[in-house]
């Protein structure tokens, strides 16, 4: 049966899948927005922060008052509704719990909450990518031995270009590049909360009537986040890393075959099986025209004349030598589409990407001269921005992984554009995300 008719299954016994979400934001409550449209599921509790504003945010997407006004989640079980609180531990420690969502956008948070409910016998569906781009691995490892699955969330480009590959490979593809799309000009790295707008082309005023997070968008617009969900994508599908970073070429959805082949036949790849981002900005900073910005591609190769004869004959868009075939998704709808994971990890018992091996990080980089004293601000904010690099050259470095450069003071100066290490800053070693780090790091370094 297909997942949906397992959901519909699912819900005619009544035996739907009890979710559990920590973090009621933008992701979590597109989420919710989908589940009373989608039969099977059943969103026992939610844990925030602000439960005032998660019930907001509920009213918001449509949910009726009702709904989510269960004064406990062993009535939330009993009567079908949903209980808001801002006891996560309670929540993942519940026995009537299956999957629980972690959408916090908090990766040392994120951790933390994961590594609960691994040890309370629930599969995890991870939103916030961040936390699996400096400990993905050790993660997948933790879950699987505590028997249950740990899974990249459908709808985030990562999982989206994870289906893409094993699409691929399952057809017999060789996969010679994945990735998604940006906006991106080179000086972009160096953007802060203040000058995000005008990249994006909004005022500051349209950005506040419209509630947007400039931090948040700034650690898009930055480059961080291509390069944490490029690192999630090469940890789960066994691709390579570009040595220097990201290239972002630019490129139409009509031009990635040309571009993502090797450098000995025209393209920017250093080698075969890479992941790479492409800008939807020409070097001088003219538009594209149908450009990949929001979505997400796999090329692959046609190994013998009669697969490229085929390509040839049912017109697929390839490169000049016929060698080369790009398949894309142009939009993704991010948190529209978590349902499809936890249905997945549910009912299949398949994640929708996870890490398979430490063959990426993404390295805290200096914006600006970093003086001794001043204290980090993470992804999207005025001190650093994340550079993607092979493991092997951020182990050697003794690289910040930026999911951990939150708040840490500078015991001294690091110039811009420099990344930084572990003996830059001081940090609790005692801390349940720098621990993780620290031992997958001694397992998967080698």
């Amino acid at each position: 049966m297909s997942l949906h008719q397992q959901l519909l299954k699912r819900a005619a016994e009544g035996r739907p899948i009890r979710v559990g979400v920590i973090g009621a934001g933008k992701f979590g409550s597109m989420f919710l927005a989908q589940v009373p449209r989608t039969p099977g599921l059943h969103v026992v509790g939610i844990a925030d922060l602000n439960p005032s504003a998660a019930q907001r945010n509920l009213a918001r997407v449509g949910w009726p008052a009702e709904a989510a006004q269960a004064p406990s989640l062993d009535t939330a079980l009993r009567e079908g509704r949903t209980h808001v609180g801002d006891n996560w531990q309670a929540l993942v420690s519940h026995p009537g719990i299956d999957v629980v969502v972690e959408s916090t956008g908090a990766p040392v948070a994120a951790v933390e909450h994961m590594l609960q409910a691994f040890a309370q016998g629930k599969h995890v569906v991870n939103v916030t990518v961040e936390a699996d781009a400096f400990c993905g691995p050790l993660l997948a490892r933790r879950a699987a031995e505590a028997g249950v699955l740990y899974s990249l969330a459908f709808g985030d480009q990562p999982a989206l270009i994870c289906d893409l590959v094993d699409w691929a490979r399952t057809c017999g593809f060789p996969v010679v590049a994945a990735g998604r799309g940006h906006k991106w000009l080179p000086h972009f790295a160096q953007s802060t909360p203040e000058t995000v707008w005008q990249h994006y082309g909004l005022t500051p005023e349209q950005a506040e009537r419209g509630g947007l997070n400039p931090k948040m968008f700034n650690s898009f617009l930055d480059g961080s986040k291509p390069s944490i969900e490029s690192t999630a994508v090469a940890n789960a599908c066994g691709l390579a890393v570009p040595s220097t970073g990201l290239l972002y070429p630019p490129a139409s959805v009509a031009d990635i075959p040309y571009v993502t082949r090797p450098r000995s036949e025209g393209g920017v790849l250093e080698q075969k099986g890479m992941v790479e981002v492409i800008s939807s900005l020409e070097t001088d900073g003219r538009e594209i025209p149908y450009d990949i910005r929001m979505g997400v591609w796999v090329t692959v190769e046609g190994e013998t004349d009669y697969i490229r004869h085929c390509f040839e004959e049912y017109k697929a868009h390839t490169d000049p030598s016929g060698r080369y075939f790009t398949l894309y998704k142009r939009w993704h709808l991010i948190g529209l589409e978590v349902g499809y994971s936890v249905a997945s990890v549910a009912l299949r018992g398949e994640a929708t990407g996870v890490a398979t091996g430490w063959r990426a990080d993404v390295v805290a980089t200096a914006k600006r001269t970093l003086k001794s004293g001043e204290r980090l601000d993470g992804e999207g904010g005025y001190t650093v921005w994340g550079k993607l690099q092979p493991a092997q050259a951020s182990l050697r470095l003794g690289g910040l992984p930026l999911g951990l450069a939150h708040d840490l003071p500078l015991v001294r100066d690091v110039p811009a554009g420099q990344m930084l290490c572990w003996d830059d800053v001081r940090i609790d070693t005692q801390n349940t995300a720098y621990q993780l780090r620290r031992e997958m790091e001694r397992l998967f370094g080698s």
